[in-house]
């Protein structure tokens, strides 16, 4: 089922973005920044924690809603800066309840986050970029390309802009573009959703997902305490390259190396995740590999159904197959699960995300 979302429409929801362009935004901003604009305005100090606790946790949509801020304080805000909040354009509800919402971001662009209910938990699968420069093969959003970065403020406006916003329990970097390949603005981001003065959540109910960018892979695991997954779906060199083309620059290997450097702990989950290719990476040679591959880390695999996208002739394995492969690797001792697909009819599930079209 299709619903476009009556609030405001795309042309409007453009105008929006066209006239505030001149603005400066508040939202996605740090206390520290926040700081700045204060002292730039010369207001008094503590009005900085005043307004992150309106952007953050009171969640108002406008200025002059911040009503413990003097009128004068609030006209000069007004004058330079705009909140920078956009609702959704267009929202899609799956059969099995999931839902892809569709939001308008910068240079005219658009971005796909998918809300994911089930009883006890509320996921919601946010983008990081417009697009993606990784090339992975069974991916939509690859075959996109890349043609932005999004701000720490257009990542959080997911979170808020959706009427889901007060359920979600889950938030998963798991959506449109490779996070660390965004990095500086996915760590505000993180920064704003785990700090006492934003959101103040627990770093564990966040994780993010990546193909394993070193540099930054190794900046993530120092300066946040998030959950980790990583895109694996072969164990051996060349086949996941011919996946994976990050897999030339930065071998699976040398992530595994660094997560083993760093022992991460029982606290911090790492799991890796693998889509199952028909006779490409579903075989006991593969197990084998895994098992060798991930010896001596603590982790768990994630098997995901592989969900075709047009002009591919890769195919998802059976879910007899999948579940023999699942059965191998937890008689390793690997603890394996198998992840149900969910809005696939509404191109929500894993790898179809894209808005090429849009």
């Amino acid at each position: 089922m299709i619903y476009i979302c009556a609030v405001l429409p795309v042309f409007y929801q453009r105008y929006k973005l066209k006239k505030n362009m001149s603005k400066e935004l508040l939202f996605g901003k740090t206390h520290d920044e926040l700081q700045q604009v204060i002292n730039s305005a010369g207001l008094p100090a503590f009005t900085a924690k005043q307004i992150t606790q309106w952007l953050y946790q009171k969640k108002v949509r406008n200025i002059d809603e911040m009503t413990n801020l003097s009128k004068k304080a609030r006209e000069l805000l007004s004058e330079k800066y705009d909140m920078g909040l956009t609702l959704p354009v267009n929202v899609q509800e799956s059969i099995d309840g999931a839902k892809k919402y569709l939001f308008p971001v910068k240079k005219s662009n658009f971005i796909e986050s998918a809300y994911i209910p089930e009883e006890n938990r509320k996921t919601l699968c946010v983008s990081t970029q417009v697009g993606c420069k990784m090339k992975c093969v069974f991916c939509m959003t690859g075959k996109q390309g890349f043609q932005d970065n999004l701000t720490a403020g257009e990542i959080i406006n997911q979170i808020c802009s959706i009427p889901e916003n007060e359920l979600i329990t889950n938030v998963v970097y798991m959506g449109m573009g490779e996070p660390l390949d965004n990095y500086d603005e996915v760590l505000k981001s993180l920064k704003i959703l785990t700090s006492d003065w934003g959101f103040g959540w627990s770093p564990r109910r966040i994780t993010v997902s990546t193909i394993g960018i070193i540099p930054t892979f190794k900046r993530i695991i120092e300066e946040s305490e998030i959950h980790l997954a990583i895109s694996l779906h072969s164990p051996f060199h060349d086949e996941r390259k011919s996946l994976m083309p990050i897999e030339e620059k930065y071998p699976v290997t040398e992530v595994i190396e660094t997560l083993k450097k760093y022992n991460l702990g029982r606290q911090r989950r790492v799991s890796f995740e693998y889509i199952l290719f028909k006779g490409i990476n579903d075989t006991e040679q593969h197990i084998k590999g895994i098992s060798k591959l991930l010896n001596g880390l603590r982790c768990r695999i994630n098997l995901i159904n592989f969900h075709s996208i047009p002009d591919s002739s890769l195919e998802g394995c059976s879910r007899e197959k999948t579940e023999w492969f699942a059965e191998q690797l937890n008689a390793k001792n690997f603890l394996t699960t198998i992840r149900n697909s969910r809005g696939e009819d509404i191109d929500a599930a894993c790898g179809l995300l894209s808005t090429l079209k849009k």
